[in-house]
């Protein structure tokens, strides 16, 4: 029997619904699971490590890589580009890991596009105001750049309805365990479980 297939999940929500934070918890839980690392453009956040919450290039090396068809998707959000590497996914999945892609809404109704063989997870926040706050409460942004992603939030906030899921972010193991459910649920779906199916079918044909 080949080796349980992974899950490819793609996770996003409006800057500011706890995306972050949820990943890492999940991840914690998960030893089956790994955080496909994006590119970005826009510079490193205090704290943020290369290659392992992003690979930061410059503008010039990411439009190089669009060029050469190596992005899964891509997208400009806020000035700057986020993109999404291809051939390590392929490779994690073959290999049964559940590969969780973290990306903006652009680029995940990209990949949704492209592929159909994919969880698809939209977190969102109890409320405009409470989005607000949170904003407010990283300390990093400037309030034209607090108002650009509260904008940005309402249009990504009407594109929800292209996910397969959607879960509130209101107390973060909550939610955590939220997304566990859904995890496990697709699990059991007949195209990650075909291989036992048929095994259990020549077993049955041998006797």
């Amino acid at each position: 029997m080949r080796p349980e297939k992974g899950v490819l999940i793609v996770l996003s929500g409006p800057s500011g619904s706890g995306k972050g934070t949820l990943v890492k918890k999940l991840l914690e839980q998960r030893d089956d699971t790994v955080l496909s690392v994006s590119v970005t453009t826009r510079q490193p956040r205090p704290g943020e490590i290369e290659g392992v919450h992003y690979y930061f290039r410059t503008r010039k090396q990411v439009e190089e890589m669009i060029a050469e068809g190596s992005l899964l998707e891509y997208a400009e959000y806020n000035g700057h580009y986020y993109g999404t590497p291809e051939p390590p996914i392929k490779k994690w999945l073959e290999a049964g890991k559940n590969v969780l892609l973290e990306i903006e809404v652009q680029g995940a109704e990209k990949v949704m596009n492209h592929r159909s063989d994919l969880v698809s997870i939209f977190i969102t926040i109890p409320s405009m105001k409470e989005l607000e706050q949170r904003l407010r409460g990283r300390g990093t942004e400037t309030e034209e750049s607090i108002q650009g992603r509260l904008q940005v939030a309402r249009q990504e906030l009407s594109r929800a309805f292209r996910y397969q899921y959607v879960v509130l972010n209101d107390e973060v193991d909550r939610a955590v365990e939220r997304i566990q459910t859904i995890i496990e649920a697709e699990k059991m779906r007949y195209a990650y479980m075909e291989d036992l199916i048929l095994e259990v079918m020549n077993d049955a044909q041998a006797q």
